[in-house]
């Protein structure tokens, strides 16, 4: 099942997306919230794959409330402006619904988040499959120095090579050893293992002999350095 929750301080738009998702067997709907705060507390209580997440709310935008979360589930925006639509991508936001939403354009939602969902990787216990240029291509979690995130594409970086493939960050970190890997930026996902240093607001690491900085988002950096310091003792 594919527990979902939708946030939203309008109660007809909860009605709406709650009678569209009744329609689908492999959806559960976990918790109905009024607003981010509620929302919250449902996520640090759950395990949820989906958030239906209105952006104009009282006290805390949709917007607001998922630049705070560390490890947001999938989020489609629900709104009634388009203007936000680039923000909400930007925000690696799996999809944007303008309202008033149809039902047409709400099955394909559910189609990106089946796809999302079911499109995994091979993971194994050392390594990981990832598609790419119609290829699968094994890499072994030693191999990789870094993961960049571009929008639905992510670039895994090993000593030699570099590897296109179309996921997002959020489901490929969720596939990923968390002993090993760590987000430390919305764009990146380091390999621990690989870190040379930690210089202010960035992680040095050594690819090829070159020395490489990548950035630590504000949101990120107190388990970062949480990690790093119980690696030194």
């Amino acid at each position: 099942m594919i527990k979902t929750i939708i946030v939203d301080d309008e109660p007809l738009a909860q009605e709406i997306i709650e009678t569209y998702l009744q329609e689908y067997e492999d959806f559960e709907i976990t918790a109905l919230c009024n607003n981010a705060m509620e929302a919250n507390k449902i996520l640090k209580e759950n395990e949820i794959d989906v958030m239906f997440l209105d952006i104009q709310m009282p006290q805390l935008s949709g917007i607001d409330f998922l630049r705070i979360l560390d490890n947001p589930p999938l989020v489609v925006f629900t709104t009634a402006y388009k203007e936000y639509a680039l923000e909400g991508f930007e925000l690696e936001a799996l999809d944007y619904l303008l309202k008033p939403i149809s039902k047409e354009r709400f099955h394909k939602t559910i189609e990106k988040i089946r796809q999302e969902i079911g499109d995994d990787p091979e993971v194994f216990e050392d390594s990981i499959f990832v598609k790419s240029d119609k290829k699968l291509h094994r890499l072994f979690y030693d191999e990789i120095f870094y993961i960049e995130g571009l929008k639905d594409y992510v670039i895994i970086k090993t000593e030699t090579t570099r590897i296109v493939t179309l996921q997002t960050m959020k489901s490929l970190e969720v596939k990923l050893p968390q002993n090993i890997f760590k987000r430390i930026h919305r764009s990146y996902i380091i390999n621990l293992n690989k870190i040379k240093s930690v210089v202010a607001n960035d992680v040095e690491i050594m690819i090829g002999g070159e020395k490489s900085k990548l950035p630590i988002g504000k949101n990120y950096k107190d388990d970062l350095l949480e990690i790093v310091n119980q690696r030194r003792l």
